[in-house]
């Protein structure tokens, strides 16, 4: 798929999609979707022919109650802008971390979110706030679905990619031939597949993971922030301006970045690899970085060459709320959860 998304965070590439992809509308009305984030939630209205309406940004709190209401203003405050009404909306889609079960819409151990025991209802308790159909899953496979959605050509056929968010740890969200692939639970938790025995423990007990080296942690270790900015940017400035030990750290974070990128395309073989999470808000210095790593790895592989990997990496874009949009185009594409509190 190679030119045919751009990436989560970070500014658009050259070659990154618009806000209003080939009409691809399952529904009549339009939709919202949220990204629940430890410190912010994003909403989303996605109109019926798949344009984004309106987007919207308030900070997230902690806990339950805290965690429904928000969500609640959220969707209040995105379809204002837009001069609609909640009445008016055919569903609203959510993505949130933790443990989701997408067909109760439940969620636990968001552990970020102040949910760390009981599970909570999510999908049932926005319903009986709003009086609309709300589904619910992981925000790594709403972000992929988003970045798929927003890809040309979307509508023409099914589209093959993995959103890779670089942030906190590392893993990946799937779409397959148009689908998002979840497996048992763990599908795209790349980030602890071991790639060094002799490594640094991990915190989910193996060593050596591949989060170790290739999260927006890992930057932390490799250059810790002396000016309280993001270590990443500060990091890329010291590499543009020269400093060799800069220089090496910046190579060694990319090849770690281009490690994951090559996991996921030789094990699924998606056309394209979307770059996320805080991280990718480098844009494209860090595209360029993990390109340029793909290329040195290669000239030793004739094979490697041969998969073209550098033109499938891609930045999410930087001007819509990916995960969002992809919650929003879960909430048309899905059938809510039955009105009935499951139980806790």
């Amino acid at each position: 798929m190679g030119g045919d998304v751009g990436p989560a965070g970070g500014r658009p590439s050259p070659d990154a999609p618009s806000a209003r992809p080939a009409a691809s509308a399952l529904g009549a009305r339009p939709t919202v979707g949220l990204d629940i984030g430890g410190t912010k939630t994003l909403a989303a209205l996605l109109a019926p022919d798949g344009a984004v309406l309106a987007q919207t940004r308030i900070s997230t709190e902690r806990g339950p109650d805290a965690v429904v209401d928000g969500a609640v203003r959220a969707v209040r405050g995105v379809v204002r802008q837009a001069g609609v009404d909640v009445a008016d909306l055919d569903a609203v889609g959510v993505g949130v971390p933790g443990l989701v079960d997408h067909e109760t819409g439940t969620v636990r151990h968001a552990v970020n979110l102040g949910l760390e025991a009981a599970t909570l209802p999510l999908a049932f308790r926005l319903a009986a706030e709003l009086g609309v159909g709300v589904v619910v899953d992981n925000d790594l496979n709403v972000a992929a679905l988003g970045a798929a959605h927003l890809a040309p050509g979307a509508g023409r056929r099914p589209v093959d990619l993995a959103f890779l968010a670089l942030g906190t740890g590392l893993a990946a969200g799937l779409v397959l031939d148009g689908v998002i692939r979840r497996g048992s639970g763990a599908a795209g938790e790349i980030g602890h597949v071991p790639v060094d025995p002799a490594g640094p423990v991990c915190a989910c007990g193996q060593r050596g993971c591949l989060e170790l080296y290739a999260s927006g942690t890992a930057v932390e270790r490799l250059w810790p922030a002396r000016t309280g900015r993001p270590a990443p940017v500060e990091l890329f400035e010291a590499a543009a301006a020269g400093d060799p030990a800069a220089i090496a750290a910046q190579e060694s974070y990319a090849d770690a970045v281009a490690a994951a990128v090559r996991m996921l395309v030789l094990s699924v073989d998606v056309r394209g690899v979307v770059l996320g999470g805080g991280v990718a808000q480098l844009g494209e210095p860090l595209l360029a970085a993990v390109r340029d790593a793909l290329i040195r790895q290669a000239k030793a592989s004739p094979f490697l060459a041969s998969l073209a990997l550098p033109e499938r990496v891609l930045l999410a874009p930087g001007h819509v709320p990916v995960a969002a949009v992809g919650a929003a185009v879960l909430a048309r594409t899905t059938p809510p959860p039955a009105p009935a509190a499951p139980t806790p």
